[in-house]
């Protein structure tokens, strides 16, 4: 069944002025990108290792501020092979962060005509709050149906028992903050997790594969169907990091590693000429990626209206 994209399923309101969801269809399977809304962060977080006047310049050269830049917040509604699969969850509420224009999910999600209890499948590219914020805003486990299958690397929920914050670059708050979000999720949803080593087939065509660097579980979530090929890369990519792939965003947990795997998944990319989507790019961010001398190019998607 298609996703519900008629006028009259839209919320109008304020944050309805521009589009807050993408569709389009990987061989048989249909997709959904939504946008949970934006975060604002210093612009330092995205190359905590670069010399500041080059970063500086990168951010002047795309008409960018300097100081606080808004990252976008995309998650993905995959179907395939019968099942609803929610690909990450959002903010949820602000964390007493400052975070107030993101955690818009759930009612986006509604204005799709698609209902929380219809969610067979919830894949979780890693355990940061904006990834499964939604899911901790009250009255909504009470929506999901209780058969509710939850995949996440063994090595994330591992990971966030005794999480290592000692080679981030966060702004204050910010760790305590996904550490109360991480335990208060395992604890609230242990009975629906499903977890997996390496790589695991959540619906046809439908396979995560955990990557690590960002997270020691990260991981990303491949599509395949008909020929056609799409790549959610979580936070695996930055809008910087096609150019700069080996800055280090403020939020990797292991930097160095993060930076190997962002390489191997752009040089991925782009031999085989996938989509890609990833949840802090620019909305609906869906794109190409293309070698550009000793680095790569994003080139998004042209709008199908």
């Amino acid at each position: 069944m298609d996703f519900e994209l008629t006028p009259h399923s839209v919320r109008m309101g304020t944050d309805d002025l521009v589009p807050s969801r993408y569709a389009l269809r990987i061989g048989e399977i249909d997709v959904l990108v939504v946008s949970d809304g934006v975060l604002t962060l210093p612009g330092a977080m995205l190359g905590h290792n670069a010399e500041p006047a080059v970063r500086a310049a990168w951010l002047d050269y795309n008409f960018l501020p300097t100081d606080t830049l808004d990252w976008g917040l995309n998650v993905v509604v995959v179907r395939s092979g019968g099942r609803t699969i929610l690909i990450d969850a959002g903010l949820g509420d602000d964390p007493n962060l400052n975070l107030p224009r993101a955690g818009q999910l759930a009612h986006r999600l509604e204005a799709a005509g698609i209902h929380l209890a219809s969610v067979t499948d919830v894949v979780l590219t890693h355990m940061h709050m904006d990834h499964i914020g939604m899911l901790l805003v009250d009255g909504v486990k009470d929506q999901l149906r209780p058969d509710l299958r939850i995949h996440v690397a063994a090595a994330e929920v591992e990971f966030w028992t005794h999480p290592d914050f000692s080679h981030v670059s966060m702004p204050q708050g910010f760790p305590d903050a996904l550490r109360a979000a991480a335990k208060r999720f395992a604890e609230e949803y242990r009975s629906n997790l499903q977890t997996f080593e390496e790589e695991h087939e959540v619906a046809p065509g439908v396979v995560v594969t955990r990557t690590g660097g960002h997270t020691p579980g990260h991981s990303v979530v491949r599509l395949a169907s008909g020929g056609d090929r799409l790549m959610f890369a979580g936070d695996a990519v930055f809008a910087v990091g096609f150019e700069h792939p080996d800055w280090f965003n403020g939020f990797e947990h292991d930097p160095e590693e993060a930076a190997r795997v962002r390489v191997r998944l752009l040089r991925e990319l782009a031999a085989s000429g996938e989509l890609l989507v990833a949840t802090h790019l620019p909305f609906p961010s869906v794109g190409h990626v293309a070698v550009d001398g000793d680095a790569f190019r994003w080139v998004p998607l042209f709008w199908d209206y």
